[in-house]
């Protein structure tokens, strides 16, 4: 088992490769309907609630949830299936469109509606939300055979431009026997791995050949006829599926238990962290994308798994079916691998904290440098910074970039060691580490309320400046602490050292 620093720095380092690669859906797409109400009394016609409406909300279902939460990870979906030619498979479209996925492989047709899950929610106190009742409208016989052969083509065009495939099955009648087979030989002729979430119930021989098969604990138990209550009933069935259906990997996802992998080289349980489930709509859709985008970027299975974990664990501490991004990912692998890293953040995640704060109204302060030995000074430089707002970010300088501002000794501290003393004081709640000799570009994404320097610089030598007033930022310089410095510190123990000699 790695350890968990080794575990903290291969999960970050996968999730800062995953890139933007074309992942191929296809299967069910669907229209998930939420609307709210205050539900405040019963109604006098029958003993039910009345819903006095006050909002209504669309969300990406089925296999177009999978196409959303491959876009919050930075995917680009490339969708395969089937809409109706109505106001919803208009409006999903639309919303598929504005997320970046590409759209054209969306057959539309008369003879079926778009599926669509109307949720009606009601709201006490206009907060707390809970699902008084789900109305669906679907067709789910087979699709006539023209449709799925056109459904074909359009995959066939894709195929070369994509690098994974995934399959979600509703069993909506998209994803017919003969379909799922003909998608599944064509991409593994074309050396496309092939990723299927199955339908509860039914023949799984439609996905012999497959690469990857991602079913829950009550999908596998009915596939392989076999109660799953322990580890070592997960890993009889997914060997059984492994086996039978001639797979690469197969992952029986184990709700709070977390999810059990079988590989050749593999085959163990991968735990989660216990969470407080709020509605695990859209669970299976998370994992089964984030499977995706971590293994179109050559990561392995074991590791795919767990931040699969980590998605949907997230995703189920959301209501209904929601993206997850991978500025989320991270701050949760911080939290669980590397707790004291907590505050060393990512660009991305830094940002998506920050807009976090200031939806809150938090100001935003931020100060730089290399923070190579710290002493008093340091300390009482950070707590003016604390003073000045609510948020202290601080952007320390790389190893690289301080060799070019002090030369080739420095630092002494390398970026990792300065980075977790910085993350040890309470004045600092955010680092993040730049690599150009220059701030002036992390400032710019930044954009703090308040810059902080030290008074030894004037206005002309404070990087940034001009640039934090023009939107109506303030600048403070912070009174220095005299006869201390990192400079300093260092020449008086190098000196302390040739008198020892």
């Amino acid at each position: 088992m790695l350890g968990l620093l080794n575990m903290y720095e291969r999960l970050l380092k996968t999730i800062g490769s995953l890139g933007a690669p074309k992942v191929l859906v296809a299967g069910d797409f669907m229209l998930d309907v939420y609307v709210y109400g205050d539900a405040v009394r019963i109604s006098p016609e029958a003993p039910v609630p009345v819903l006095k409406v006050t909002e209504t909300e669309y969300r990406c279902g089925g296999a177009a949830s999978v196409a959303a939460d491959l876009a919050a990870l930075g995917a680009a979906p490339v969708c395969i299936g089937l809409v109706g030619k109505d106001a919803e498979g208009r409006r999903l479209k639309q919303m598929l469109t504005d997320l970046g996925a590409d759209v054209a492989g969306l057959h539309e047709t008369a003879d079926r509606p778009t599926v669509t899950k109307q949720r009606l929610i009601g709201l006490a106190q206009h907060r707390h939300k809970q699902q008084l009742m789900r109305i669906d409208r679907e067709a789910a016989d087979p699709v006539p055979i023209e449709v799925g052969e056109e459904m074909l083509r359009q995959y066939r065009r894709r195929l070369s431009d994509v690098e994974i495939v995934c399959l979600q099955d509703y069993n909506k009648g998209v994803l017919t026997d003969l379909l799922c087979q003909q998608m599944i030989v064509l991409a593994v002729e074309a050396a496309k791995k092939v990723l299927v979430d199955p339908t509860p119930g039914g023949d799984y021989a439609r996905y012999s050949g497959a690469t990857l098969l991602t079913p829950n604990r009550h999908e596998a138990s009915t596939a392989c006829g076999l109660a799953i209550h322990t580890a070592s009933d997960a890993a009889r069935a997914a060997e059984h599926l492994r086996a039978d259906l001639r797979l690469e990997a197969a992952v029986v996802t184990l709700d709070k238990e977390g999810a059990y992998l079988a590989t050749d080289d593999s085959s163990q349980l991968v735990p989660v962290r216990p969470r407080t489930v709020y509605d695990v709509t859209g669970a299976g859709d998370v994992v089964l994308a984030t499977l995706a985008v971590s293994l179109a970027a050559d990561s392995d299975y074991l590791t795919a798994v767990h931040l699969a974990n980590i998605a949907g664990g997230i995703e189920v501490e959301k209501f209904g079916a929601a993206g997850v991004t991978r500025a989320e990912m991270e701050r949760e692998i911080a939290r669980l691998y590397g707790a004291r890293n907590d505050k060393v953040r990512s660009l991305e995640a830094l940002l998506e904290e920050l807009s976090w704060r200031r939806d809150r109204r938090q100001s935003i302060v931020f100060t730089n440098g290399c923070f190579d030995v710290l002493h008093r000074g340091h300390i009482e430089y950070l707590e003016f910074c604390r003073a000045q707002g609510d948020v202290v970010v601080v952007g320390l300088n790389s190893d690289r970039s301080v060799r070019a501002l002090k030369g080739p000794d420095r630092p002494v501290n390398n970026e990792l060691d300065r980075a977790a003393v910085l993350s040890g004081l309470e004045s600092v709640d955010f680092i993040a580490l730049f690599d150009d000799p220059s701030v002036l570009d992390l400032i710019k994404k930044v954009r703090p309320d308040v810059l902080v320097k030290g008074g030894d610089y004037g206005k002309e030598g404070v990087v940034g400046w001009e640039f934090v007033e023009s939107y109506g930022g303030k600048v403070a310089m912070a009174p220095l602490v005299k006869d201390r410095s990192s400079t300093g510190t260092i020449e008086r123990i190098r000196a302390l050292q040739a008198k020892a000699v």
